[in-house]
């Protein structure tokens, strides 16, 4: 006797050994024997064997027509037997009874399962839905199948050229352009980007890199939304000064400026910030805008400004233009000594706007030291210089710290480089220039007199602190270690940084009478210290990433297949007059500052890495950068803002 049973969602067949009533001893065709319960036994028949049985029933179920099956079955449960017996208009043999068992098992959608070898034909309108679900699966099969072959022939699919950012950056493993994009990697054994660069949906590593921040950040582009123009502020005084403003060459924004009054027995020195916060108010579009931005976003060849250029272009300190301004007046005996300060709103007239590579070849610790030649603004600047002395000796930090160095980054999209527009040109700077000095104390003491200034009248201000190394965004007027000073609040650069806008806001309330925008203990005021140093950082990391990405570029445009680094620690370096770290893991065992070259491998931009090899040492230890990238540095206001 053999017996047909279900176990473990399949069916078997056997040789019955012995019968125990309640269950059976069955041999399998393999020679495996088994214990099967009698209620899992559907069929017991004497011939064939159990191996020939399904071999049999299988074929015989493969010309077994479904949707006749479906249509010729009634609408009541029944069991495979009783289906078998009316479909053959016989008694059904044990081939042909495990064939139907067979097929209507195959069928689920067609034939609902009740009960072992029971089933119930599915209602038309489910049936239906089912076979239509189907077929739609059948579709994006065919599509998944259309768009793989697409991708590994270089072709960007139709459906691809309008989720090029969530494919690559954020992938929806729901979607069939998802799917199709993995399994076009996993055939190919190319990573999503390079994919998409091969056909030709990324223009380069530059693309991807800067792509895939403004997905995050910029969801809906760099573009303005609608606001209106501000009126310039009337009513202002004009300050009886002759200010000038020094930056670097691709500074539009320009917050800052200074100007010298000579008076009796000292000077009075004026430190002023340009004004946007008198026409921008809380709540307007504008101020809407630059609360969403928080910051201008820096990159070497571009920027996203926080403001639209119309706004910036109103309120930026430019020469030959009375500009509104918060001025910082420093009252100063001959001897430096401070004999009082005063703040005020006004227009001050900008006479020019000087910029770091025409002053500093005249303007330098050596021609200090020998002389200076005749240039316009020279006086101001040295005394400004020398008073930027006195103030650092009186905080006891150096305001710049020495040996640190500035990567100028300056791109020339006119010109071809090795992977399409763009030609990059890499200065390095080191810092703690006489005008270095100047710019930053001048700027710490505006931070630190005005910071004070609102903790004393008991208005909110958004203040930098320091403590034990760690700075961090405080509500609360709290020393800064790292410079010396008992509280210190960003207010210098309200045109490019939103918490310097809030506390000009505060400032303006303060010089007014008028009720502070944000009260203290504001929630505002607290989202906005959050919602500032998690973007902050997320900017200043894209910023690394693309000058590191720029560097890599360089090394591929001029050819340099061996350059010369600096061992920082560990299986890292960093490439002699770049911002390019690189992880070596051929390097050996070598003190901080050895001088080593290199062999370059590779360079992947989309990936913005390089793989590098130990080639050999060059000198011993030598004068470093302090700030190399793998170093912290004291949190300060950079000069070149």
């Amino acid at each position: 006797m053999n017996v047909l049973f279900e176990e473990d969602g399949a069916f078997r067949a056997g040789a019955v050994l012995a019968d125990n009533n309640t269950s059976l001893q069955v041999e399998l065709a393999s020679g495996k024997r088994t214990k099967v319960k009698a209620a899992n036994v559907l069929l017991r028949f004497a011939e064939p064997s159990g191996a020939e049985l399904l071999t049999r029933a299988e074929a015989e179920a493969e010309g077994m027509d479904t949707d006749f099956l479906w249509e010729a079955c009634g609408e009541a449960e029944f069991a495979f037997a009783d289906f078998a017996r009316d479909y053959y208009g016989r008694a059904p043999s044990p081939v042909e009874a495990a064939a139907s068992l067979l097929r209507l098992h195959a069928a689920p959608i067609y034939f609902h399962r009740k009960g072992r070898g029971r089933f119930r034909k599915a209602p038309p309108e489910i049936l239906q839905a089912a076979l239509a679900g189907l077929e739609k699966k059948r579709q994006q099969s065919l599509a998944i199948e259309r768009m793989v072959e697409e991708l590994k022939q270089g072709q960007l699919p139709a459906e691809f050229r309008e989720l090029l950012g969530p494919l690559l950056y954020k992938p929806d493993r729901n979607r069939l352009e998802t799917k199709a994009l993995e399994t076009a990697c996993a055939e190919t054994g190319l990573s999503a980007p390079r994919l998409m660069a091969k056909c030709g949906a990324l223009a380069g590593g530059h693309d991807y890199l800067l792509g895939r921040f403004l997905f995050e950040y910029f969801p809906a582009g760099t573009g303005f939304p609608d606001y209106t123009l501000p009126p310039e502020p009337a009513g202002l005084p004009l300050a009886a000064v002759a200010a000038f403003s020094i930056d670097d060459a691709h500074t539009t924004e320009i917050d800052d400026a200074f100007s010298v009054t000579k008076c009796a027995g000292g000077w009075r020195i004026g430190i002023h910030i340009a004004a946007p916060g008198l026409s921008i108010r809380p709540g307007d579009a504008l101020a809407a805008i630059a609360r969403s931005r928080l910051s201008t976003v820096y990159m070497p060849g571009r920027k996203i400004t926080m403001l639209p250029d119309d706004v910036v272009d109103r309120y930026t300190l430019a020469a030959g233009r009375d500009c509104p301004a918060l001025s910082l007046y420093l009252d100063l005996a001959s001897d430096f000594s401070l004999r009082g300060h005063e703040t005020r709103l006004e227009r001050v007239p900008v006479k020019a706007n000087l910029r770091h590579h025409d002053i500093e070849p005249v303007f330098n610790e050596q021609t200090l030291a020998d002389g200076l030649a005749e240039f316009p603004f020279r006086d101001e600047l040295k005394l400004l210089w020398e008073l930027s002395t006195v103030l650092e000796a009186g905080r006891g930090k150096a305001s710049v710290k020495q040996n640190f160095s500035d990567f100028n980054f300056n791109v020339d999209w006119a010109a071809e480089g090795p992977e399409g527009p763009g030609r990059i040109a890499i200065e390095e700077r080191r810092r703690g220039s006489p005008l270095d000095k100047l710019v930053a104390e001048l700027m710490i003491a505006a931070n630190a007199t005005w910071g004070r200034a609102l903790a004393d009248a008991g208005i909110s201000a958004l203040y930098r602190a320091q403590s034990a190394g760690k700075v961090r965004m405080t509500t609360v007027a709290a020393p800064h270690e790292g410079l010396g000073v008992d509280c210190y609040a960003w207010s210098s650069s309200p045109l490019r940084r939103y918490v310097d806008l809030v506390n000009q806001w505060q400032l303006i309330a303060w010089l007014t009478a008028e009720a502070a925008p944000f009260p203290a203990h504001s929630a505002e005021l607290m989202a906005t210290l959050r919602d500032f140093e998690l973007c902050y950082a997320a900017y200043a990391e894209f910023q690394r990433g693309m000058e590191r990405y720029w560097c890599l570029r360089w090394l591929l445009q001029e050819g340099v297949s061996q350059p010369v680094a600096s061992v920082l620690r560990e299986s890292l370096v960093r490439v002699d007059g770049l911002p390019l770290v690189l992880r070596v893991p051929s390097l050996p065992p070598l003190d901080r500052g050895i001088r080593v070259r290199l062999e370059i491998e590779s360079i992947d931009l989309l990936e913005a890495e390089a793989r590098a090899r130990f080639a050999e040492v060059l000198a011993e230890p030598a004068e470093m950068a302090a700030n190399s990238p793998s170093d912290s540095a004291l949190d300060e206001e950079p000069v070149a803002e």
